[in-house]
């Protein structure tokens, strides 16, 4: 019987008041958070913060097309394009 022992590392970083949605774009960790009605974008190498864009209200899902962010606001009705 073989047995690998394997470690795990773990960084974790402030992304903003409920964060709900997560989307990684080949670069960045994009974060919808829902309590703070805004987006933080994290650098995904070292975790970062590289900024953060107020949004509709109560972002809740986040998604990546292959060029733009999308924001999906639940209590809004609405998406947001970044």
């Amino acid at each position: 019987m073989i047995c690998l022992r394997t470690t795990v590392q773990y960084v974790t970083r402030s992304a903003g008041g409920g964060p709900v949605g997560v989307a990684f774009d080949g670069v960045n960790i994009w974060a919808a958070n829902a309590n703070s009605n805004n987006v933080t974008k994290l650098r995904a190498s070292d975790g970062k913060s590289l900024g953060t864009f107020s949004i509709g209200v109560n972002p809740f899902v986040v998604a990546f097309d292959g060029a733009n962010i999308w924001v999906g606001n639940q209590v809004s009705n609405t998406l947001s394009k970044l």
